[in-house]
């Protein structure tokens, strides 16, 4: 017997049908002895649909009120899954994350959970019951309701996951695991059967979207066994865990990510002196603009172009503020691209192995893929490349790594 603490998305709980289904899953591991809690999202759509509705009303709505008008999409959910359960003859008991008391900073709208009282979900569970716990919401101190931002039922899972001791956070979503790299770009990729930690924290920040950043770091900080499977199909799933557990015979690059939400932007000309980088990014950080990829390249007349990445989103928003820096700088001009992409390599097996750059770009310029800029880490290699040809670099690495190898991954 084992306590496993489950998340399932939108999608997995998205229409009646759905939820029904979840039921019968969580019946079965009843069944098998197994403690249960289990942590929802909102229906598919129903936050989209809230937003819609304070968007309607006003354009620029109180963070607090938003809170409190988008956390009731998971209560929905809870009361609809205890239903399910109890209609089934299993005891089941929803908790809102203000009920189950998830306390969180004041931050509205991207609050960071402090502290979880567990001792509700503790009683429940002796006595036998499912706990429903909604995702994505908290309350402070004040107690005003709190949410974790988008995504954040993720982390709602394996923060009660922690918090509990769990054997398991089992994250339920609409994939069937952690991919070499998407399938729907290369038709040969694999599914992972284990992935560190640091490699999906990586994958998660570079681009792949199988789970929110901050669940892979809540995780990793408190060493909670998460697990990644589909609510439609059974399988295992794949296992992220520490780099302790994993094989030597663990493959060089476990997966490829790429994010095509990105742009670049040049100062030319700026005066080489000290303070330079800050003058620029400075006011790009205080525009709450995050910056990615920063290239420097000094001249020979004492200048440097300064050029950094930022999320495409932003890019004219950062534009105008670079135009107006440049001039106070006497920068010769700024100029930018909003066609791009980045790909990345990511393996902790190339901490002890040389040439993994070198092969990513030899596999690129046999290709013809020229390489804009160039960043790197332990255990990761990414480079900006022209957006048009992203889909051949994924795919031409996939080949280089021989990652559709089914011999590199779990059958």
């Amino acid at each position: 017997m084992a306590l496993y603490v489950q998340k399932y998305g939108g999608t997995s709980v998205g229409t009646v049908e759905r939820i029904e289904a979840v039921a019968d899953k969580l019946q079965r591991f009843k069944e098998e002895g197994h403690d249960l809690v289990v942590a929802v999202s909102a229906m598919s759509g129903e936050t989209n649909r809230l937003i819609g509705l304070a968007n309607a009303i006003q354009d620029d709505p109180s963070p607090r009120e938003m809170d409190v008008l988008v956390s009731t999409g998971e209560q929905v959910t809870i009361a609809l899954l205890c239903m399910a359960l109890q209609k089934r003859g299993i005891q089941a008991r929803s908790y809102t994350g203000s009920q189950v008391r998830i306390l969180t900073d004041s931050a509205h709208m991207k609050a960071r959970i402090q502290d979880i009282d567990v001792e509700r979900m503790r009683g429940d569970l002796e006595a036998g019951r499912v706990v429903v716990v909604a995702g994505f919401q908290g309350v402070d101190a004040e107690g005003n309701i709190t949410t974790l931002g988008r995504g954040g039922s993720d982390t709602t899972g394996v923060a009660l996951a922690a918090a509990l001791k769990a054997d398991e956070c089992q994250i339920y979503t609409d994939v069937d695991g952690v991919y070499t790299t998407d399938p729907r770009v290369v038709e040969d990729a694999q599914r992972l059967e284990k992935i560190t930690f640091e490699e999906m924290l990586e994958m998660a920040s570079l681009g792949s979207k199988v789970l929110q950043i901050r669940s892979v770091e809540f995780a990793g900080k408190y060493k909670v066994p998460l697990r990644v499977l589909s609510s439609f199909k059974d399988g295992p799933g794949t296992l992220i865990t520490t780099e302790e557990e994993e094989t030597v015979e663990k493959p060089v690059i476990s997966g490829i990510a790429f994010n095509r939400d990105e742009a670049k932007l040049t100062v030319q000309g700026v005066p080489d002196i000290p303070g330079v980088a800050s003058r620029i990014l400075g006011p790009i950080s205080d525009a709450n603009i995050e910056v990615d990829m920063i290239v420097q390249n000094i001249a020979a007349d004492q200048t440097t172009d300064f050029t950094f990445t930022v999320h495409r989103n932003d890019y004219t928003k950062a534009e105008t503020i670079l135009r107006g820096i440049a001039k106070d700088l006497g920068a010769r001009e700024v100029v930018g691209n909003n066609k791009i992409a980045k790909v990345s390599i990511v393996g902790v097996g190339m901490r002890s192995h040389a040439g993994v750059a070198s092969k990513m770009f030899d596999a690129l310029a046999l290709e013809n893929i020229n390489i804009q800029m160039i960043s790197t880490s332990e255990i990761k290699v990414s480079v900006v490349i022209a957006e048009k040809y992203l889909e051949l670099a994924v795919r031409s690495l996939h080949s280089a790594f021989d990652l559709g190898k089914v011999d590199t991954v779990s059958e």
